[in-house]
């Protein structure tokens, strides 16, 4: 895969207080990479780096090939940036925005026109083109800001906060415009919201307090819960007490957790032992012991829980 992205331990301070400490991760073409952390967890310093509008205290960052400190204009060239807020000039329209975007990447006449005109379309914008920016919705904002990131059609993509502000059906737009486009970039997509991981990302890397916490794939992550391999059995509540006596004496299962599940059902959780049973395992079980089961599925948790693991261990290393 062809490498778009390399940071090597890149740092960056601000008096005493480190926001990035000591980064190091790739994105190649092709890939999606989510990048998670809590408020303050370094996500838009780090962006701002890539871009080469923040220099770093140390380490480096390149961006197809160029080093972001010593060939920052390089590094403009090919990259599309929507930071966070959409910063933009609020007095212009929409279209007199994108043309002067556009004339700045240094595009004129019809081309010029043309790629205004394809991204306008392309976030469903040809509506409010002669709206000034200050008049439209947060949502809108957004979209226009997504609009000059995609003009001249960089090779790498930096999305701060790209569905923020947006309803559901925009939110639906938007991940898929970056899911046709991700094949031929590489995109970076800032995020706290976990569900867009899920929709759009190929890998996630997880941050706090300026480290690197985590790097994989949803599933990876989802395997990092200690729990990762809990099943949910529903049945009537009349057949509860004699299924969580089952599975409670058996020797593989480690943990059983009884909740209601609602209209006289209940939900028994089940946690197997290490290299224990598997869902088709207990599903055999539970039919050789005639359990009425009304539903039996895998439960091992989601990137929420995930997060919340991996981010609030190490907030409690770190006071430590």
């Amino acid at each position: 895969m062809t490498l778009m992205v390399e940071l090597e331990h890149l740092a960056k301070s601000f008096g005493d207080f480190c926001a990035v400490d000591d980064i190091s991760l790739n994105v190649s073409k092709g890939e999606v990479l989510g990048f998670l952390g809590p408020n303050g967890a370094g996500k838009t310093t780090t962006m701002r780096m890539i871009s080469g509008f923040l220099a770093p205290t140390s380490g480096t960052a390149r961006v197809c090939g160029h080093d972001v400190v010593t060939d920052a204009t390089a590094v403009k060239s090919v990259i599309g940036y929507m930071p966070e807020g959409s910063p933009s000039y609020d007095e212009m329209s929409v279209g007199a925005f994108l043309k002067f975007i556009a004339e700045i990447r240094g595009f004129s006449g019809a081309d010029r026109d043309e790629r205004v005109l394809r991204a306008a379309q392309r976030l469903d914008l040809t509506g409010v083109m002669e709206r000034p920016i200050e008049v439209l919705s947060k949502g809108f904002r957004r979209r226009v800001g997504l609009a000059q990131s995609i003009l001249h059609d960089p090779p790498v993509l930096l999305l701060d906060e790209p569905t923020d502000g947006l309803d559901p059906n925009q939110k639906h737009q938007v991940r898929q415009l970056i899911g046709e486009m991700a094949a031929e970039k590489a995109i970076i997509v800032s995020t706290h919201i976990l569900e867009e991981v899920e929709a759009v990302c190929t890998r996630a890397v997880i941050i706090g307090n300026g480290r690197v916490l985590a790097d994989g794939t949803a599933a990876d992550l989802l395997a990092k819960l200690p729990d990762a391999s809990a099943i949910c059995l529903v049945l009537p509540e009349t057949a509860a007490e004699a299924a969580t006596t089952y599975f409670r004496n058996h020797r593989a299962v480690g943990a059983i957790f009884e909740t209601p599940a609602g209209h006289g059902r209940t939900r028994l959780r089940l946690t197997p032992k290490p290299e224990g049973l598997v869902l088709e395992d207990i599903a055999q079980l539970a039919r050789a012991q005639n359990m009425p089961l009304i539903e039996i599925y895998q439960d091992g948790g989601n990137l929420d829980d995930v997060f919340r693991l991996i981010t609030t261990g190490a907030a409690a290393r770190a006071a430590a």
